[in-house]
């Protein structure tokens, strides 16, 4: 453990732009929840009406989980329900980054060379993620009790969002071990929180029904943080099995460290084949070899997105009908009278901002490649900076509309109005390319600064969960890209987007092709 203070702030130190956007931005969720019901339900029994209708849907339980009461904090932690798969996701990914990606990138095995000790990096990487989740869960909790809400509940919903991040740090530990390579550690993690979630989902739709199958909760880590119920029972045990596990999951993460070599992983790589096919002969089909996954992994996720929202579909407009306060939130974030519209139109752009997540991901693989050699390697022969990074550009832009028009099709066909549903969704694309845009123009003109197009998303998301909540002016919604595609297949505002992308995208080529590489 010799070295661990100060790989810890070496940690800190690196992710001092990364990490304060998910902790801070995150933890002030709840209270960005509590003033919108504030603002939504100006009456008790309004706020208790809409607390039965979203307790007896699946499509809401689905989401976001069980809700069994009807008080203004019980309501802020169950639509906040969605928010520990968030976390999770932000902490799994913290300590990857810090653990196999620096060993795959040959940072460790220099860092090993001094005095350093062998569990070192890990007990870094962890501390640092369990640090930011547990800063989070203060600012939920502190946030809240301002705001005159109970103070055990408060900190109860605190300690569910920072146990989240716990739990999922542990599962990063030992993901890191099992594969040899970054990209194979994060799809291993990925694929044990998108297993919880399941079971969480399985587990809660069953216990609305004969609830034969409502067990499968408890066999999933996001599922025991539900249980706590903050404002409601307060029930802390599911909470200190989630400490336990995540104790196990760091300690078994140290133990597999102890079975494997430095840059190699307990899974074996495989070889390839001794010749490429014909497919990898260009830097397109590189680009295609290297994408192919990500790209059927997020169609399908958006696939199973558009059922969810296509189902819920019927409930929502329902419920907006029934309710002033929500039919006035929706209309006022889709921009249209008519509630399945506007709902349609938020769902779009929710779904849009959450495929930006899987444009920016696939544009800032040119960065990875840079940094990881393969791009030097390749450059050396006659193959262009163009070539390569428009490669790379190309799924950016094709991935997000093949994994929307997915969603889109799915929820028109489930809702039963294919042609809206499917209109609005699409609409969404100019806006995700434009983000796009802005990644590969950091890329190309300030490589360092990378990173900041996650704060430019992040951005992005923050304007549409808060702004119509707080009704802030109209300029400061304009700032975000999706706001302007809010009315449907508008040719003006997608026409001006998608120039606005075309410029971006192609001044951040421009800027590649004169640069250095690697920087």
């Amino acid at each position: 453990m010799t070295g661990t203070g100060q790989l810890l702030r070496l940690v800190l130190r690196r992710d001092r732009g990364v990490m304060p956007l998910w902790v801070f931005g995150i933890g002030i969720l709840p209270l960005v929840y509590l003033q919108g019901f504030d603002t939504l339900f100006t009456t008790a029994p309004e706020r208790i009406a809409y607390a039965r209708v979203s307790a007896a849907n699946t499509g809401f339980v689905a989401l976001y989980g069980p809700l069994h009461g009807d008080s203004v904090g019980e309501l802020v932690v169950w639509r906040g329900g969605f928010v520990p798969v968030m976390i999770a996701l932000a902490a799994l990914l913290t300590v990857l980054r810090h653990t196999r990606a620096d060993e795959e990138a040959g940072r460790t095995e220099l860092i090993r060379a001094g005095v350093t000790g062998r569990f070192a990096p890990l007990a870094a990487a962890v501390l640092a993620t369990v640090l930011g989740c547990t800063v989070m869960g203060v600012i939920v909790a502190v946030t809240l009790i301002g705001q005159g809400l109970p103070a055990a509940g408060a900190v109860a919903l605190g300690a569910v969002f920072a146990g989240s991040g716990w739990v999922f740090a542990g599962v990063g530990a030992v993901a890191a071990q099992i594969s040899d390579s970054a990209r194979g550690g994060r799809t291993i993690a990925v694929l044990v929180l998108g297993v919880s979630y399941v079971l969480r989902l399985g587990g809660d739709i069953s216990a609305m029904g004969d609830g034969r199958l409502d067990w499968l909760s408890w066999l999933s880590p996001l599922g025991w943080v539900q249980r706590v119920f903050p404002f409601g029972a307060d029930d802390w045990w599911p909470l200190a099995l989630t400490v336990v596990v995540a104790a196990a999951a760091v300690g078994g993460g140290a133990f597999l460290l102890t079975r494997r070599d430095i840059g190699g992983g307990l899974l074996a790589g495989r070889l390839g084949p001794a010749t490429a096919s014909a497919a990898l002969g260009s830097p397109l089909g590189l680009a295609w070899r290297l994408h192919r996954g990500l790209l059927f992994g997020w169609t399908a996720g958006f696939a199973a997105l558009g059922l969810i929202f296509g189902g819920v579909g019927s409930s929502v407009v329902q419920l907006a009908e029934d309710s002033p306060g929500v039919s006035e939130m929706f209309t006022r974030i889709g921009g249209t009278e008519a509630i399945s519209g506007a709902y349609f139109t938020t769902a779009a752009q929710l779904s849009g901002l959450i495929i930006a997540c899987y444009a920016v991901q696939a544009a800032l693989r040119i960065r990875d490649e840079e940094q990881n050699g393969h791009a030097e390697a390749l450059l050396g022969t006659d193959v262009s900076r163009w070539a390569w990074g428009f490669g790379h550009l190309v799924f950016a832009l094709i991935g997000p509309a093949v994994a929307l028009f997915a969603e889109g099709l799915l929820a028109g066909l489930t809702f039963g109005d294919l042609g809206q549903v499917l209109e609005t969704t699409m609409a969404q694309v100019p806006a995700v390319w434009v983000l796009a845009g802005v990644t590969v123009l950091l890329i190309g003109a300030v490589p360092k600064l990378s990173a900041a197009a996650w704060a430019v998303t992040a951005t992005a998301l923050l304007i549409m969960l808060v702004g119509p909540l707080l009704r802030v002016d109209q300029w400061v919604l304009d700032l975000s890209p999706f706001t302007h595609v809010s009315h449907g297949l508008t040719v003006a505002p997608m026409l001006s987007l998608t120039l606005i992308a075309a410029v971006l995208g192609g001044a951040g080529l421009f800027a590649l092709r004169r640069r250095d590489v690697p920087v």
